[in-house]
């Protein structure tokens, strides 16, 4: 049987589980594979801008993690299963410059705001902003939606704003980048394959061991979040400032969660008619909690 896939994704916990020894002791039989700073950021780019393009084209690892609006929209059209035994929060944000116009989220009325397409700063920016416009005045651009590509271009100078999370969150506002408003959203995880299902629980008891680490001790691990960012901005981090970043919720993904949130993006229309799959909780999902 292969080793199984354990990849960072833009957060500490499988970090920490590697430095802790926690999926060792766990019995878990892996490969431990850094994919996005070797990258330079671009790792799952593989079908455009977008979180779902990448889950269309395949990921590698046998856990992963998106938003959960396209986890679950993924998940309803066959082309992973989303796991519902947990869930993770990440802090997310839309950022402008310390000098710019924009003082209250009323103002980004007409502004165009960086977003990656079908991604969770999609849905959250627009969840967060429609209390505030109209539809119509939610201007969102997707040309440079990739995580780090939208980060830089608003540290340039060359996006009025941008939506970010979880490290690039931290970094724009080290460097005083201001919060226009807080777009702080749910991630799910996916399974590939079928995996061992006792494999699955030996890689989330790790990162339970890890999460509880994290929470005590902060401090002693925001360092690996140079792991998570290409070198180019190592330079200007000061992670001893930065936070915990996405937290994992040992609670599950009940079906009330994905109807709410696949009726909201229908009504949306985030999705082309008919690219949603039939919105099926029971075939979208797959638990492995232990009996």
């Amino acid at each position: 049987m292969a080793r199984f896939i354990v990849e960072p994704h833009f957060r500490l916990q499988e970090w920490v589980a590697e430095e802790k020894g926690y999926f060792r002791d766990q019995g878990l039989d892996y490969e431990f594979r850094e994919l996005i700073r070797s990258t330079e950021g671009q790792h799952h780019n593989k079908g455009g801008s977008g979180a779902f393009q990448s889950i269309e084209k395949g990921r590698e690892a046998d856990v992963s993690c998106a938003c959960h609006w396209t986890v679950n929209v993924a998940a309803s059209s066959g082309h992973t299963r989303l796991y519902a035994d947990l869930y993770s929060v990440a802090p997310s944000g839309i950022f402008v410059a310390a000098d710019s116009k924009v003082r209250t989220p009323a103002d980004l009325a007409g502004v165009p705001i960086s977003v990656g397409f079908q991604s969770g700063s999609h849905y959250s920016t627009i969840q967060a902003l429609e209390q505030y416009m109209a539809p119509g005045d939610i201007n969102l651009i997707f040309e440079d939606g990739m995580l780090f590509s939208r980060m830089e271009r608003l540290i340039q100078g060359n996006s009025p704003a941008a939506a970010l999370f979880n490290g690039p969150y931290y970094l724009a506002e080290q460097l005083g980048f201001r919060k226009v408003i807080d777009t702080t959203f749910m991630i799910s995880a996916m399974i590939k394959g079928e995996p061992d299902p006792e494999d699955i629980r030996r890689y989330f008891r790790a990162l339970r061991s890890a999460q509880r680490d994290i929470d005590l001790r902060p401090e002693l691990y925001t360092h690996y979040y140079k792991n998570e960012f290409p070198d180019r901005f190592h330079a200007v981090m000061d992670t001893r400032r930065w936070g915990p970043g996405e937290r994992i919720v040992f609670e599950p993904y009940t079906r009330e969660v994905f109807e709410q949130s696949f009726e909201w993006i229908a009504q949306h229309r985030i999705f082309a008619d008919g690219a949603m799959g039939p919105g099926d909780y029971d075939r979208a999902t797959i638990s492995f909690a232990a009996e």
